[in-house]
């Protein structure tokens, strides 16, 4: 049986840094070290266990068979730990460390940011990371605790928790309706100017459900507006470009104020659902428990 008291298990946070920041720099940065005290940690902790972890060169930094082994026990070993202590404070009245979260831009700034605003406010000692990216966050890789996923989920290892309903209008400017003409049915939409978001799976296909179940099949033809994020999308349809397929949540203010119209409102875009997806554990932290449940709480309704 291994002798751990001759092993200084703190090095294996700076292991576990190392490895996902992908440089002994870059590790140092997060860690607040200077490289050299990486470095020999590294060298250190490489004699302790007596196997060599890490590949150095000029250019890059990779694993051997052992320390890719090593780093995922090493992973677990420390997220085992920090969910122990968050277990052991989980009748306390307040949260401390930092809550990373990661979301879509629109939806991390319109919805998650205030809310975590909120919970700063309940929670003085808590700290924030918010990251913002309309691409698919690796939760692993890059330390997120938690991240917002809408529509569809990937299949993954990561569990999941629904906290709203994705609802889209089609909407439109009351110029460009002023030029254009207010569509009467589903067939007036294809040859109409049309802001796509790029991003989505079918970016100017979608299928439209009247009440009394009907379904109609659009292809917008005529895509005069296209963007990869979904704030730039709906600048242009404020701006009058074309009819715009968006979020509820992003225009449903527009709306509100008369800057934008929703079309057809008689007829449906598919619902899908909102999730908060978080690393798959025995004990899910405090902080991503608390943030879920606001985060429904502010959603609900």
């Amino acid at each position: 049986m291994i002798d751990l008291s001759t092993i200084n298990l703190n090095r294996l946070t700076t292991f576990v840094a190392v490895v996902e920041a992908g440089s002994l720099t870059a590790a140092a940065e997060r860690l607040g070290l200077v490289k050299s005290m990486v470095s020999k940690h590294m060298q250190l902790l490489e004699q302790e266990i007596g196997v060599g972890l890490l590949l150095r060169s000029t250019r890059k930094l990779s694993l051997t068979e052992a320390g890719r082994t090593f780093y995922e026990a090493s992973r677990q070993l420390l997220q085992a730990a920090e969910q122990a202590i968050e277990q052991a404070r989980s009748g306390r009245d307040t949260l401390r460390g930092t809550l990373r979260v990661a979301s879509p831009i629109d939806y991390g700034l319109i919805v998650v940011s205030p809310l975590l605003t909120q919970l700063r406010a309940r929670y003085p000692e808590l700290k924030i990371d918010l990251t913002c990216g309309d691409h698919i966050i690796d939760l692993i890789a890059e330390g997120i605790d938690v991240t917002v996923r809408l529509g569809k989920l990937a299949d993954s290892g990561h569990m999941a928790a629904r906290v709203d309903t994705l609802v889209r209008w089609l909407v439109a400017s009351p110029d460009f309706i002023a030029r254009h003409g207010m569509p009467a049915t589903p067939d007036a939409l294809p040859q109409l100017p049309y802001v796509s978001l790029s991003v989505l799976a079918q970016p100017t296909q979608f299928s439209l459900t009247d009440r009394a179940g009907n379904q109609v099949d659009v292809r917008m033809q005529n895509t005069v507006f296209s963007s990869n994020t979904a704030y730039a999308t709906r600048a242009a349809a404020l701006s009058g470009d074309g009819v715009l397929r968006a979020t509820v949540f992003s225009v449903k203010d527009d709306v509100a104020a008369g800057r934008l119209v929703r079309l057809l409102p008689e007829w449906s875009l598919a619902e899908s659902d909102i999730h908060a997806v978080y690393p798959a554990t025995a004990h899910v932290p405090q902080k991503v428990r608390v943030f879920i449940d606001a985060l429904k709480a502010a959603t609900a309704g």
